[in-house]
Formats: structure tokens, C-alpha cells, sequence
């Protein structure tokens, strides 16, 4: 079974650019097969994080196979470099946070979420999404967070949203926020180093922080809402269309995968130390996401609402047309 992985920067750079690197006739029309045949190829574009863990840990166990598909994974720094290259049929299949995918359609690039994919724990003490500072930083609250440079894997997107949204609840003025893109990797050295004042990270990264001496100033997800999805698996609706069984042999594919993860915290431990360069102690003690079965609608709406109330979009995202 193919699975590529690619340096965070080549990739993004490879997706940006829509430089077809995936291999063209993946994800055709033809039907998965039901055993015995001949797999049907299909490409998913991810980042190598603890939230994907539960596709990687769906691969390794031969569910997509057993569904019929031949899996091929490229990675990326985030949802607004994937969707690009869903829309132009390089990958049959991606992974973003939901905002980006609400941005993404209120653009009218036609995207349809067809699986959950990961959710905040609801625990506001400790959670796999955090907003980080070094130890010595003034920022002591979420309300300190007006005004500063704050770093997201991608600007507009969920991060942005969450973290205006703990510094209006904290006391603070949300909007004066200003944030920058660095990648999940490299937000630990740019917070030390001054290039930010504070940085949001997702798992693996939030415990590595704790772990070389920095502080999280908010667990913006889970104080954001505690069913939050933080992102799902999309396609476009033209290719959910066009190829129903591929996408259901897909959606059959994560639901097992999901179940697997959620069930299995050591398995999700192990799998992500073969996709990050994660160490063994960061992998013990990190806090693991929900995978759920399904997505929220109630908490996709609030973060509809708010993506209004702060400019990410300019009117409530219709979730008919987004959510499976």
C-alpha cells in the first residue's frame, strides 16, 4: 500500500503550486473493489499530526484495503493548502479544520465534508489544542493575548477564531489580535525566539512545549465549545456525486478507523511516533483528541457565527450543503 510521506515544506509547496503530485489516475470513477479485485486508488491530503492519527491507524490495520481502496497519503501544513488541490483533482480526498472549509465555500469551491475526523476533549485544563508563551512572558491570561502577534498554522482559519473568541471572553479585545502563519513545527522555536509573543499548537506539539518549559495561556478549542470538531475529511461535492460507492467505501473505511482510535490510546501513541518526530516520553504524556463518530452541528454553527462575528466570513455558512 503506497504512503508517501513528504516534508512539510516540499509538500506545501507542491500543493500551492497545484503541481499534480499525486499520480493522475488516482481516484477515477471506477468502483472500489469488494475483494479479490483490483484496489481503486485515491490520495488524501493531511497533516502529520496527532489528529490524523486515526486514518494512519485505519491504514495500518487494513481497512481501507479491506474497503477497497488503495490509500496514498501526502501531507501539508493545512486545510487552505489541501483544499486547492482537492478542487483541482490531486487529491480525491482531504483533511481541514472546519472553518476552512466554511471560508472555502463561501469562495464557491463546492466542498462537502464526508467524515468526522477529530474534536477537542472539552477538558479547558488540558486539551490537544493550546495557544503557548514562553515561561517567562507577561502573558499570564487570555486577555493579555490583545494586541500581540500570534502565530497559526494558517491565518483565517479555526485557531484564529477560537483565540479572538478566549480573549473577548477573558476580558480582552479579540479583534486587536494579530496573527501570522508558522507551521505547527516550527512554533515552538518562534515563540522562544521572539518572532511571535505566543503561537497555537495541536498535539504532539502542545506537551513538547510543556516539556522544554513553556506555558499555555488558553486551551482555545475546548474553551471555544467542548464538542467542538476541530476538523473533518472533505471532498468536493462534484466527486461525492460523480463517485458515491468510492465515497462510501471511504466513509466505511474512517468510521472503522475513528472507532479504532477512540477505542485505543496506546495505538494511537504508537502510530504517531511512526509519522513525527515525536519522542517517547512526549508520546506517553500528550493529551490525546476525541475521535468522534459524527460531526456537531450545534458547535459547527457557533463557530459559523463567530467566524462572522470576527470576519473570517461574511454570513453563516450553510451547513446543509457542508456537513454529511
Amino acid at each position: 500500500m503506497k504512503h508517501t510521506l513528504r516534508t512539510l515544506a516540499v509538500a506545501a509547496a507542491a500543493v500551492l503550486a497545484l503541481s499534480g503530485c499525486t499520480d493522475s489516475d488516482a481516484g477515477g470513477s471506477a468502483a472500489p473493489s469488494d475483494g479479490g479485485g483490483e484496489l481503486t486508488p485515491i490520495t488524501v491530503g493531511l497533516m502529520p499530526v496527532a489528529d490524523t492519527a486515526a486514518l494512519y491507524l485505519g491504514e495500518s490495520l487494513g481497512y481501507f484495503e479491506d474497503a477497497g481502496l488503495d490509500l496514498t497519503i501526502e501531507t501539508a501544513t493545512g486545510g487552505a493548502a489541501i483544499a486547492p488541490a482537492v478542487v483541482a483533482g490531486d487529491y480525491q480526498f482531504g483533511f481541514s479544520n472546519m472553518l476552512s472549509l466554511m471560508v472555502a465555500n463561501e469562495k464557491g469551491l463546492g466542498l462537502k465534508s464526508v467524515s468526522a475526523a477529530v474534536a477537542t476533549t472539552g477538558d479547558t485544563s488540558a486539551d490537544m489544542g493550546a495557544v503557548i508563551v514562553t515561561a517567562d512572558s507577561p502573558i499570564q491570561s487570555p486577555a493579555d493575548l490583545a494586541g500581540k502577534k500570534i502565530s497559526s498554522n494558517t491565518v483565517g482559519n479555526i485557531n484564529e477564531v477560537v483565540t479572538r473568541a478566549a480573549i473577548d471572553a477573558a476580558g480582552g479585545d479579540g479583534s486587536t489580535a494579530e496573527f501570522v502563519e508558522v507551521a505547527f513545527p516550527d512554533t515552538i522555536a518562534a515563540v522562544e525566539n521572539g518572532q511571535v509573543d505566543a503561537g497555537f499548537v495541536v498535539e504532539p506539539f502542545v506537551t513538547a512545549a510543556l516539556e522544554a518549559g513553556d506555558r499555555v495561556v488558553s486551551y482555545a478549542y475546548a474553551e471555544f465549545d467542548d464538542s467542538l470538531d476541530i476538523a473533518s475529511y472533505f471532498t468536493t461535492a462534484a466527486y461525492a456525486d460523480e463517485n458515491p460507492e468510492i465515497v462510501e467505501a471511504f466513509q466505511q473505511a474512517m468510521a472503522k478507523s475513528l472507532k479504532a482510535a477512540q477505542d485505543d490510546s496506546d495505538a494511537v501513541r504508537d502510530i504517531i511516533g511512526t509519522y513525527t518526530k515525536t519522542d517517547a516520553e512526549v508520546l506517553a504524556k500528550m493529551v490525546l483528541p476525541k475521535y468522534p463518530s459524527e460531526i456537531d452541528r450545534d458547535a459547527a454553527a457557533k463557530l459559523g457565527d463567530d467566524a462572522v462575528k470576527y470576519g473570517a466570513l461574511t454570513a453563516a455558512p450553510d451547513l446543509d450543503a457542508l456537513l454529511p
